[in-house]
């Protein structure tokens, strides 16, 4: 705690002796997975970031051994990440990282009313002999929401977070996602391009907006593809260009192709086809069998941070995905509508 401010440090970081001048907001960004380039300059705004035991702004330009602090303006929630024994699909391991297939349902990073059973106290258990999960410097490289499944990178080194974190902040890895949206498409692929930024009537939810309408809104491009075209849904794989929360999920929802089964953005809603009892219990038993967004971060490609080779790694759809898509492919509309 620095007293005379009454703030309370969060996080403590120290520059590597070889680091280049660089903003200290996108030093942050790259070394804080999950917070927004906007947040940190707004602690930073508020007088919350700290080098050297002095308060500094966003254009301030990190230095060799400067050290960083992090602070809170009030008393932080104890963090602590608690082994538990959650099982793991281990796609890949190696002495600097992890590739794993995360579930559907499984949060990745407590917080906000889950400040346990998630990936990340399961990750404490599997390194409880070897590492420290707790260790900012080590951990999770990118994130994908709950009810999402699939790919995700865990670095085991701070060297390898470092490298790992700049490959996604300068959006040079690969990453595609398999989703089933309502509606139809007129063309086999396109891009969509909408800066993102929190909805101003929820918070909860991200919406497009024209960046001089909203200058704190984050540029988002997505390349998608249709995979798969059924009667009322469709089978798409979208490319990401960047990274943003809620992305797919958004983009697609302003094309007019909700995710199937999102109830945060209308996907739970019949959307698509004709309203006869058969069909819509149809639906309803569509939704039982995969309730949740029907989102798979199905492939995932970057650098190795030590070895410089180019690695790649692809995912199955799990059961629940993999079940529906099956239904989708059985459905006959003369006899549901």
């Amino acid at each position: 705690m620095i007293e005379d401010e009454e703030l309370f440090e969060r996080l403590r970081l120290e520059v590597d002796k070889g680091q280049e001048p660089l903003r200290i907001d996108r030093y942050l960004s790259v070394h804080m997975a999950g917070t927004s380039r906007n947040r940190i300059q707004t602690a930073a705004d508020a007088g919350h970031i700290w080098v050297n035991g002095k308060p500094v702004a966003n254009n301030y330009k990190v230095k060799p051994n400067d050290v960083i602090q992090v602070l809170l303006d009030h008393e932080p929630h104890d963090f602590t990440i608690q082994p538990e024994n959650i099982p793991l699909t281990i796609v890949y391991e190696d002495a600097d990282l992890l590739v794993v297939n995360k579930p559907a349902g499984l949060v990745v990073h407590p917080g906000h009313g889950n400040y346990e059973h998630t990936l990340l106290n399961a990750l404490a258990w599997y390194f409880k002999d070897s590492l420290d999960i707790n260790d900012p410097n080590i951990g999770l490289v990118h994130r994908i929401d709950k009810d999402t499944s699939g790919l995700l990178l865990i670095a085991k080194t701070p060297e390898a977070k470092t490298a790992l974190a700049l490959q996604f902040f300068e959006h040079t890895t690969e990453r595609t996602y398999n989703a089933l949206v309502w509606g139809s498409f007129k063309e086999d692929s396109g891009t969509f391009s909408g800066a993102l930024a929190r909805d101003t009537r929820d918070r909860t939810l991200y919406k497009v907006y024209d960046i001089e309408e909203r200058p704190e809104a984050k540029e988002a491009v997505t390349h998608w593809r249709v995979l798969e075209r059924f009667p009322y849904v469709t089978l798409v794989e979208c490319r990401l260009e960047t990274g943003r929360t809620h992305q797919i999920r958004v983009h697609m929802k302003t094309l007019g192709h909700p995710l199937f089964a999102d109830d945060k953005y209308g996907g739970m809603e019949i959307l698509k086809g004709l309203p006869t009892q058969k069909y819509r219990q149809y639906i309803q038993n569509c939704f039982a069998l995969c309730p949740r967004q029907v989102l798979h971060a199905k492939t995932l490609g970057f650098t190795h941070p030590t070895t410089g080779e180019r690695m790649f790694f692809d995912s199955e759809w799990p059961e629940d995905m993999s079940n529906l898509i099956e239904k989708w492919r059985n459905y006959e509309p003369n006899t549901l509508g």
